[in-house]
């Protein structure tokens, strides 16, 4: 009788030095391409599969953590695992090589935007690429609310939202605070009608063999909580906003436009449960609408740069803070171009800051409690609430646009049809046949210059 051979052991791979890791962070960086779900994906191929630098449970854990946060949630997952592996400079390093090569690149985009913006040919495409934001936005809202509104309350929260900021343009967070009002009452007295959704991940792949950070890896000294480390880091994180605000304002004055963009996107990082096309309606409310700092047209022609640039999709707030600080500059005591341009990168700069500076704190700051519990973590009532106040709210934003793009000249003026087939398509293209965001807009970019050259 012959015994089956044993399984061949698979030894875990060497740890990554920190040079190892900031060279794949950075890498990371400039291909980040597919939003949230395709960043999310890459990652996991990288480090769960191929590295096998962390477990897929811990992955997982990572990741619903940061589900259940405000702001990127991706950038948020890079930086937690970058923190796991190397303490704090690992998951500053790896969240902020994250953001900065988008940044750089939407500089330079918004630079080739405001000086070459108005020629035929970059019109031609901004004109063929907005239609197409409309019907990224519409399937946004398809995407997020096909999985959140799973209850007839929660279709009506949906429905209230939309009504609310529609026809009563209520701030976006009255309508966060209420929704969550609503699903904590909900969960009380009908927690049935407010369950939670699946996970984000869906069920675990088979594992690869044993990893760095596996299942039952102890939890590193630096990444254990502790009360003394949890006070010292959110001193840390209030004195650095503090100071960059104070300085802001004590250069500026507190109505400046950075001291306001900073203020503003303050609190716009603390709105984004649901990813980054839940806070566009908050801030086009705040950017177009109050502050004036760009059009609506050019809000659409920023989420469009925005969808073809690595990164996160948030980081649509840096063309937004180039913009008004070109419009308005602040660093030369002329409107001479190049002080214009460095308003605009300055101002860039400022919300790039301030947007994504929570989100390292929270890491910091939450992460080791996360470790300590190595719980499954769930959506609440409120939250699950708050996310079908979103697809109203992303609704909302898809028909604003609408208007912008298909009645060009304002409500009653003549439908541009060209516009409406070419909005149409690429909602089929992305519903229907599943089509990537990227080859969306190069196919819309292509018939924009045709357009150009013919007519």
């Amino acid at each position: 009788m012959h015994e089956p051979p044993f399984a061949p052991v698979v030894a875990p791979p060497r740890a990554p030095t920190f040079a190892q890791a900031l060279s794949f962070w950075l890498r990371l960086g400039f291909v980040s391409f597919g939003g949230p779900a395709g960043q999310i994906a890459l990652m996991h191929q990288e480090l769960v599969e191929r590295r096998r630098w962390i477990s897929e449970k811990r992955f997982l854990h990572a990741l619903n953590y940061c589900m259940l946060l405000p702001g990127p949630e991706a950038q948020q997952l890079a930086t937690y695992i970058g923190w796991l592996m190397h303490g704090v400079r690992g998951g500053l390093a790896a969240g902020a090589l994250f953001v900065l090569p988008s940044l750089f690149i939407l500089v330079a985009l918004s630079m080739i935007y405001v000086i070459y913006g108005s020629t035929p040919a970059v019109a031609g495409v901004l004109w063929a690429i907005k239609p197409a934001v409309v019907a990224i936005v519409l399937f946004a809202a398809w995407r997020i609310g096909s999985k959140a509104l799973k209850s007839s309350a929660l279709w009506a929260v949906a429905a209230a939202s939309f009504t609310a900021i529609f026809f009563f343009e209520t701030p976006f967070p009255v309508i966060v605070v209420l929704a969550g009002c609503a699903g904590a009452l909900g969960q009380r007295w009908a927690p049935q009608w407010f369950r939670a959704n699946a996970g984000h991940a869906g069920q675990s792949a088979a594992s690869e063999g044993p990893a760095v950070i596996d299942d039952h890896t102890p939890t590193p000294t630096h990444a254990r909580f502790s009360r003394s480390r949890l006070l010292r880091f959110s001193g840390i994180g209030l004195f650095l906003w503090t100071a960059a605000l104070g300085a802001l304002v004590a250069a500026f004055g507190w109505q400046g436009v950075l001291p306001q963009m900073a203020w503003f996107f303050t609190k716009a990082a603390l709105l984004t449960f649901g990813g980054a096309y839940a806070v566009l309606p908050y801030v086009f409310q705040g950017a177009v609408t109050h502050y004036g700092w760009l059009s609506a047209p050019q809000m659409m022609d920023g989420l469009a740069l925005g969808e073809t640039t690595p990164g996160p999709l948030i980081m649509v707030v840096a063309f937004v803070g180039f913009l008004g600080g070109y419009k308005l500059p602040m660093l030369g005591a002329d409107h001479a171009l190049w002080a214009a341009l460095w308003s605009g990168t300055a101002a860039a700069c400022v919300v790039t800051f301030f947007t994504f500076l929570p989100s390292f704190l929270f890491i910091l700051i939450g992460g080791p409690v996360i470790e300590a519990t190595h719980g499954n973590l769930s959506f609440t009532a409120p939250l699950n609430a708050i996310t079908a106040a979103v697809v109203g709210v992303i609704l909302n934003l898809a028909l604003f646009f609408a208007l912008h793009a298909l009645w060009p000249l304002g409500w009653g003026a003549p439908l541009d049809v060209a516009a409406a087939v070419i909005g149409a398509a690429a909602a089929l293209a992305l519903i229907r046949y599943q089509v990537g965001v990227i080859k969306l807009i190069v196919c819309c970019a292509v018939l924009g210059l045709a357009k150009a050259a013919v007519w």
